[in-house]
């Protein structure tokens, strides 16, 4: 049918995210950086997201297009705030998931020597992405690790190399099965975040948690210094 329905200039489009939060209808995805129109079935034409593009780079046109679904639109919304319930219990409710921020243990010639045990270098509890919450104390003033799952199997230095002094953030995309770009973006965007170290496997998979953090950097519209370091699978810094 031919109805009236939203456009988006990708080359006006600063991947900001503000357009994805105003449409209600869930109808918007930020995609590579980029805002797009993903469900045009969801699109109900009124612009709600319009007035929020602080590039102009959204208009309305008349074209083919889906006619507007509002039940698919409600079980959309449904399924949303039950991940979310599910999520906050995750954060609030389960023991395992309760916040804690640990002091950084004391060096002395003794715990530096070879034949003493090695020193965790975790700064806080949970550290698992999809458990972590997306403002707590120990974001401020923080460095951020964003690493795969693997990394700390693969690479034996990991706590004293990349961890130590550091605010360790963990995933595994191929098995979470979430794009994790809207927590990070929320986490660096909301926090006094000094740097961030992104620390993932040679394999492909692990390339949807590089494009998660660096998507999450340029949305949140702050300039902050980052670097990603490959680990292979053998153990060894690639890059």
């Amino acid at each position: 049918m031919i109805r009236q329905i939203i456009h988006i200039d990708e080359e006006k489009c600063n991947g900001c995210g503000i357009c994805a939060e105003a449409c209600h209808e869930g109808a918007i995805d930020i995609i590579n950086g980029k805002a797009k129109l993903t469900r045009e079935n969801f699109c109900d034409g009124f612009g709600d997201c319009l007035p929020n593009c602080p590039t102009g780079a959204i208009t309305f046109e008349e074209r083919e297009a889906p006619a507007y679904d509002e039940e698919a639109v409600k079980a959309n919304q449904a399924k949303k705030e039950e991940e979310k319930k599910i999520e906050h219990n995750h954060e609030g409710g389960c023991p395992g998931s309760k916040m804690m921020q640990f002091e950084s243990p004391q060096e002395t010639p003794e715990t530096n020597q070879s034949n003493m045990r090695s020193i965790s270098r975790l700064g806080q509890w949970p550290c698992q992405i999809k458990l972590l919450p997306t403002e707590a104390p120990f974001y401020e003033g923080a460095k951020l690790l964003i690493a795969a799952d693997c990394t700390a199997y693969a690479y034996a230095n990991m706590h004293e190399d990349f961890m130590k002094g550091k605010i360790t953030l963990i995933g595994c995309p191929k098995l979470d099965g979430v794009d994790y770009t809207e927590k990070l973006t929320a986490i660096i965007r909301d926090n006094d975040i000094k740097s961030v170290s992104i620390v993932r496997m040679e394999v492909p998979c692990c390339g949807g948690l590089q494009i998660a953090a660096e998507n999450a950097l340029r949305n949140s519209g702050k300039f902050i210094p980052w670097q990603v370091v490959t680990i292979s699978r053998d153990g060894r810094i690639l890059d």
